[in-house]
């Protein structure tokens, strides 16, 4: 059968079970636009290009499958980058398409031409340039093979408008066979055996499991495991709701703002075992003085990740569920009463918590968040202190409905992120928690989520300022708040003394007006006792809704351990 490029674009997807795909047509996608007219593919218009990246990486991120988005050439290209670098350091399945100027004047400089293979190469896990119309029916299969299998992430495809509009018989590759792609999936079964007798053998073991649990949809494992040896287990960011919150082997988040109990168990621990997970430096801290008493067993399906941050002394590549579950069947039922007992004397003395007094704390809206929705919403963030609070403070129950921005840290990706998890997922509630310096990078994705009827709620935490920097101005900088205060105007003085009073010039913008504007519903809330009511009116109305929670300004996110310390010289006070 003879088809079109944009033909043979349309079929691809339909063929990859694409039910959705984010983005905004121009100049050079106008014959692929042309062609998901009137087909059975949803087109979402974003309002800009970054916004569709990230509703594509919540699409993922909620449901496991590859998400989609599309931007033309030139700019449009470029405004996907920052959404494949976050998908890329989060391991996300993502296939971006671009348009791209005509074959013919590639490399001269032509009206919005920019080479996206050469600038996305490193945020990519690989990425194409068709220059023949015949090589394209492979090339998207294997786009969607790529960002799938093996670690994850996003790759790029770049078609010429004359490659769209040419024509060749098309023809649907059933197997994909790339020779120097060959993800493996089973782990060796020497390394599984040789892990178990260091389980089998340690007296204080901690299951240190990252966001690879949840992409191999390995949590049952995982529970498995700690249950049958008795093995408490800490969660990073991107694998909160892999662990039942309510288990007394649950120690929450390690890291820079992890709870004190995780930090110290991984300090004190004499075997690490790690799935799914990186060593991010954020967990890790001082790399040097990281588990110092510890035998470190490594899971994960990348071989490159293997040692690549922290040396470790059993490595097993592959599925972290195929290797779990090989390694389940090698482990002995243990008990180790002593060691839950020291953590629990630790959980007691430090616990997660805050001033629990009149005044409105970001806190106590996440945990009002919390308790209304059971745990069970998909909950997602956009990148700063309220990040870490939700992290800390929401306790999700299961996989895949604590969505954030991990390695890269975008600001602005929870707006756009939420619209494609709540599109992904029309009948659970899905919460976007924001700051008010984070939502703005995005906020014109709010005409999307009016538009398409698309029912998220968005609670901004509004302290007035880009409250991560800020905190460390506080502790490091002698509080000297350099363009951190979104008062600000020229004629403030240079060390304000009364921020938030009168002597300051009016917020901007008026989040509420801001969200009438738009079509949505706008909530302020000022006082504690406010809070919960807002919260029931906004679950209730059936549209997007905007609620701005004036909290606190200078609270800090604590425990934290200071950049270039170890774990244990964890802050958990600044009296």
């Amino acid at each position: 059968m003879i088809k079109t490029g944009s033909e043979i674009f349309v079929e691809c997807l339909l063929r990859e079970n694409v039910d959705i795909l984010y983005g905004i047509p121009g100049g050079q996608l106008i014959p692929i636009f042309d062609k998901i007219y009137g087909s059975q593919l949803k087109l979402i218009l974003t309002r800009h290009e970054q916004g569709a990246a990230h509703m594509a990486d919540g699409y993922a991120r909620s449901t496991g499958k590859t998400g989609v988005c599309i931007a033309t050439s030139g700019p449009g290209a470029t405004n996907l980058v920052t959404g494949l670098a976050n998908a890329y350091l989060d391991s996300i399945p993502m296939v971006a398409f671009t348009g791209q100027v005509p074959t013919t004047l590639i490399g001269n400089d032509a009206f919005q031409e920019a080479d996206i293979t050469g600038i996305t190469r490193p945020v990519t896990k690989h990425n194409y340039l068709v220059k023949d119309v015949k090589d394209l029916a492979t090339v998207i299969r294997e786009a969607f093979y790529i960002a799938s299998t093996g670690r994850p992430g996003p790759v790029l495809v770049d078609i010429p408008a004359d490659v769209q509009r040419a024509s060749t018989e098309f023809i649907w590759p059933e197997k994909v066979s790339i020779r120097s792609y060959r993800p493996n999936y089973e782990g060796h079964p020497g390394q599984i055996k040789k892990a178990a007798e260091l389980i089998n053998s340690s007296k204080r073991p901690v299951l240190y499991v990252g966001g690879g649990v949840i992409t191999s949809e390995s949590s049952a494992e995982v529970i498995a495991l700690a249950k049958k040896a008795e093995i408490p287990v800490t969660t990073t960011l991107l694998a909160i709701g892999a662990f039942p919150p309510d288990s007394e082997l649950c120690l929450g988040m390690p890291g820079m703002h992890g709870t004190y109990f995780a930090n110290h168990a991984i300090q004190n621990s004499d075997l690490l075992i790690a799935v799914g997970s990186r060593f991010d430096d954020r967990v890790t801290g001082k790399v040097s003085a990281f588990a110092p008493h510890a035998r470190i067993i490594h899971i994960d399906i990348d071989p490159t990740s293997i040692s690549k941050n922290v040396v470790v002394d059993v490595p097993v590549v592959g599925d972290a569920k195929s290797i779990l579950l090989e390694l389940n069947k090698e482990i002995k039922k243990s008990s180790h009463g002593e060691w839950i007992s020291q953590i629990n004397k630790w959980k007691k003395a430090h616990p997660i918590t805050y001033q629990k007094d009149a005044k409105l704390r970001p806190q106590y809206v996440i945990e009002a968040i919390d308790e209304l929705t059971k745990g069970e919403a998909i909950v997602v963030t956009e990148v700063g202190q309220h990040q870490m609070w939700a992290a800390q403070f929401y306790k999700a129950k299961k996989p895949r409905t604590f969505l954030s921005s991990g390695g890269l840290g975008t600001m602005g990706f929870g707006l756009p992120a939420a619209i494609g998890a709540k599109m992904a997922n029309p009948d659970k509630i899905v919460v976007d928690i924001s700051g008010d310096g984070s939502f703005q990078m995005n906020v014109q994705e709010l005409a999307t989520a009016v538009l398409n009827k698309v029912n998220i709620k968005v609670a901004i935490l509004n302290n007035q300022y880009l409250g991560m920097v800020r905190q460390w101005q506080e502790m490091f900088y002698g509080k000297r708040y350099s363009a951190t205060c979104l008062h600000r105007v020229p004629s403030c003085p240079e060390k304000c003394s009364k921020p938030g009073t009168k002597l300051c010039p009016a917020y901007t913008p008026d989040f509420v007006k801001l969200a009438e504007a738009y079509g949505a519903v706008g909530i302020r809330i000022s006082t504690k006792k406010d809070v919960v009511p807002a919260l029931k009116k906004a679950l209730a109305v059936n549209k997007p809704v905007i609620l701005e929670f004036m909290v606190e300004q200078e609270e800090n996110v604590l425990p934290m351990v200071p950049a270039g310390a170890a774990l244990d010289e964890i802050i958990t006070n600044l009296a």
